[in-house]
């Protein structure tokens, strides 16, 4: 389900609300999402292009699932000529396929992109009003001076909305997310053109434990009702007539009406309920 959002800059994006069920057991993470609890669970709607909102043309779609250990995620990828050649961690995944999820909490979010290799990418963005000695950061993982950072300024679509209201982040480069797990299955032949595939699948598991600098107080675990801000996404590089369509196709699951994925006020609402799901 949708709503209008409200706030001032962003009040003609319609946000996504999807229902985070708990599993009854934890899940083993293979990439097989054949398996309960996955079987079980409500799929997202279809995934929609950034800036229009119109489907994408290539079917994606989430699922999630929680315990008192771990948020838990999946997507479903169609995808007729699975390919990726990057395999070195912190490659620049955007710049072929690569599905990505966004995490956000009220002064900071955090990026996990993915491909079909298995090969993440993470980064951890605050902004930097939030970043001030003796703030709830003020922590040596985002010391300014000896860690990898970079800025981000605001949209890439300055024509439409210009700087973020809010002003510039901070990007922690070489943050990785404490005991992150995830694991991926391509159903097909990986970069053979040859053939047609049917895709390939995403399973994830985030701990809770993991979470103190997104939660910033919060329950993690959350409690039953509580509303977490999520977004999550897929790039899809093509290439036509010789050479790469720029910039590459742009799908979530919330659209932004704008070709940027940094709009933590775009993302949809995650409410986590602590019904079980039944196997």
């Amino acid at each position: 389900m949708t709503e209008k959002k409200a706030a001032n800059d962003f009040s003609n994006i319609e946000l996504v609300t999807y229902i985070c069920y708990r599993t009854p057991e934890a899940i083993s993470i293979n990439g097989n999402l054949d398996k309960d609890p996955w079987t079980k669970l409500p799929k997202s709607s279809r995934f929609v292009d950034l800036v229009s909102g119109k489907p994408g043309f290539l079917d994606t779609r989430i699922a999630a699932a929680w315990d008192d250990d771990f948020f838990y995620s999946a997507f479903w990828i169609e995808e007729p000529d699975v390919r990726a050649t990057l395999k070195e961690r912190d490659s620049f995944l955007w710049l072929e396929n690569d599905v990505e999820v966004f995490i956000a909490g009220p002064d900071c979010y955090y990026e996990l992109q993915l491909n079909a290799l298995g090969t993440v990418y993470e980064v951890f963005y605050i902004w930097q009003d939030a970043l001030k000695p003796g703030s709830f950061f003020d922590r040596p993982e985002f010391n300014l001076y000896n860690r990898n950072v970079d800025l981000l300024a605001g949209f890439q679509d300055s024509s439409r909305y210009g700087r973020h209201p809010r002003g510039k982040r901070w990007a922690f480069m070489d943050w990785d997310f404490p005991g992150l797990k995830w694991a991926v299955k391509v159903d097909g032949t990986l970069n053979y053109s040859e053939d047609i595939d049917r895709g390939w699948t995403v399973e994830l598991a985030f701990p809770w434990k993991g979470m103190e600098m997104l939660a910033q107080g919060r329950a993690h675990p959350p409690g039953d009702g509580d509303i977490w801000r999520m977004n999550f996404f897929r790039f899809e590089a093509f290439e036509a007539n010789g050479r790469g369509i720029e910039p590459s196709a742009g799908w979530a699951l919330s659209a932004h009406g704008v070709y940027d994925s940094h709009l933590p006020e775009c993302f949809p609402r995650i409410i986590f309920f602590d019904k079980k799901i039944d196997y």
